[in-house]
């Protein structure tokens, strides 16, 4: 019954509690902010006066910024009672994440996460998709390197102490191809299936990474394994 101009409203008054600003609000135009992406939305919805109903997944990517310095995080909610397949795409979703972050060291290439994330999205019959890909970030909210979450890539770059970044895969449980609708925001799945997607942002250190927008009590050092009831809403 909540609708995402609601939650819009939630995160708004939330940052400006907290001294933060929304990142996408007012972002080459995007007018809200946060990220409501429902169903077969792939990402960038803009949130508006429907309600989400029992059974929908719902994406909500929550970007802000403190003191000049951004964060990016999104995660999908399984609201009330979902289908099996609605399950397998969150948790394909996950598990892609979780795989890609595991590789993040000093000395690894950008270009090798596609290959896990497209990996756990096979196991899983799930689609990548292609059309977006994680970046860095800090200063700008969007930066080099851009991180692909597909195989046999061509990103540039080899991983090094202090870089910060997202990884944020996108999966669909039908075919990867997208198409967008006139607000030139709104991404979806070409052939009505549904999407999900997670992101972290994360920083590399000496010997590994730390998940900077982990949740409060969780070990920073990696993700933890998939849980529904993390997700279920």
């Amino acid at each position: 019954g909540v609708t995402g101009d609601e939650i819009d409203r939630i995160v708004y008054v939330a940052c400006r509690e907290r001294s933060l600003y929304p990142s996408p609000l007012n972002y080459m135009g995007f007018p809200k902010s946060v990220c409501v992406s429902v169903n077969e939305v792939i990402c960038h919805g803009i949130p508006d006066t429907r309600k989400i109903v029992s059974g929908d997944i719902v994406n909500l990517d929550v970007s802000t910024c403190h003191q000049g310095l951004h964060a990016d995080l999104n995660e999908t909610f399984l609201v009330g009672d979902c289908d099996e397949d609605s399950h397998r795409l969150v948790e394909a979703t996950y598990n892609a994440l979780k795989q890609a972050a595991a590789l993040i060291r000093p000395g690894t290439m950008y270009r090798q996460l596609g290959g896990v994330i497209e990996a756990e999205a096979a196991r899983h019959a799930c689609s990548v998709v292609t059309a977006f890909c994680g970046h860095g970030i800090g200063r700008l909210f969007h930066g080099p390197p851009d991180i692909p979450h597909f195989k046999r890539n061509k990103a540039v770059g080899v991983m090094k102490p202090g870089h910060v970044f997202t990884i944020e895969p996108m999966l669909n449980l039908g075919k990867a191809k997208e198409k967008m609708w006139p607000d030139d925001w709104t991404a979806v799945t070409k052939d009505g299936s549904r999407s999900a997607q997670f992101e972290h942002t994360f920083l590399v250190t000496e010997d590994g990474c730390e998940v900077l927008t982990a949740r409060p009590g969780f070990r920073r050092e990696d993700m933890p394994a998939y849980s529904a009831n993390a997700f279920k809403s």
